[in-house]
């Protein structure tokens, strides 16, 4: 996918730099596809994809002062996606050679006040969009998403199709998209976490 750069770009990069979170969710907005685009082609996965249009983002927004220095943002970004993908692939490696082992080995974990309380806030608006759900959207979603399971294997769970799980799960995130994008201004990387 060919993306063009944002206009007035630098500009933009500048005051991300200095803070600006009007202006991080204007690069957000322009780049988000062209992340997700890449990480699947990378990937094969649209899960792993949806992580790391989360992952990467966060990353420019806590390295946001550093972005003075990026001279080709679209390059940057390049660096980004493909360094978290193939940590991804790496990591899922891992699991998969470690059974029962629940600890990702390699996985940084920053232990920010911050952070932690943007992820606790993020919970909470997460969570009143799953309340908002229909019940068989809601099910879908805890199946899939929160249980991890397969679509077929929630089909038989639920007594239906997987393409009628497919379609639930497809709505599901829709509205809980929407309702973080009317919810979490502040924390647009953040919040897609966890409607993967």
């Amino acid at each position: 996918m060919v993306v063009s750069p944002l206009l007035n770009e630098k500009e933009i990069l500048s005051r991300i730099a200095q803070g600006d979170q009007y202006a991080f969710t204007n690069l957000f907005n322009h780049y988000q596809r062209f992340v997700y685009s890449y990480g699947r082609k990378l990937t094969h996965s649209e899960e792993m994809a949806l992580d790391l249009v989360q992952e990467v983002f966060i990353k420019i927004w806590h390295s946001r002062a550093s972005l003075l220095e990026v001279e080709h943002f679209i390059a940057y970004l390049n660096r980004l996606v493909r360094n978290h993908a193939f940590n991804q692939l790496r990591a899922l490696s891992k699991r998969s050679r470690i059974t029962g082992d629940l600890e990702l080995a390699g996985l940084e974990i920053e232990d920010s006040t911050l952070q932690l309380l943007d992820y606790k806030e993020t919970l909470r608006v997460v969570s009143q969009a799953v309340d908002l759900l229909s019940p068989q959207q809601k099910m879908a979603y805890q199946l899939c998403h929160q249980q991890g399971m397969k679509y077929d294997e929630a089909a038989a769970q639920m007594g239906i199709s997987p393409g009628t799980v497919h379609v639930h799960m497809k709505h599901a995130l829709s509205k809980i998209r929407e309702h973080l994008r009317r919810n979490a201004f502040l924390y647009p990387a953040i919040a897609l976490v966890l409607i993967k």
